[in-house]
C-alpha cells in the first residue's frame, strides 16, 4: 500500500495542475508544481524540510555556544 501513495500523489498534483491551467489560476497551478517538485526532490534524495529546519537550528545553537565561550557570559544556557 505504502508504494502507491508516491505515484499517487503525483498523479493527483497533475490533475490538479492541470485543472488550475485550465481555470487560468496561474498562483495556485504555480503552488502545486513547488509542492510536486518537493515531493520527488524528497523521495530522491532523502532530505526532507524537517532535516533542513533541524540543520539550521543545530548551526544557530553551535555559533550561540561559540559567542558564549569567547564573551565569557556565565548567565548563558
Amino acid at each position: 500500500m505504502e508504494g502507491i501513495i508516491y505515484p499517487a500523489s503525483l498523479i493527483f498534483l497533475a490533475i490538479l495542475v492541470f485543472i488550475f491551467y485550465q481555470g487560468r489560476n496561474n498562483l495556485l497551478m504555480l503552488i502545486s508544481l513547488g509542492i510536486g517538485i518537493y515531493i520527488v526532490y524528497s523521495h530522491e534524495t532523502g532530505n526532507t524540510a524537517t532535516d533542513f529546519k533541524n540543520d539550521i537550528i543545530k548551526s544557530i545553537d553551535n555559533k550561540a555556544e561559540e559567542f558564549d565561550k569567547t564573551h565569557s557570559n556565565k548567565s548563558f544556557d
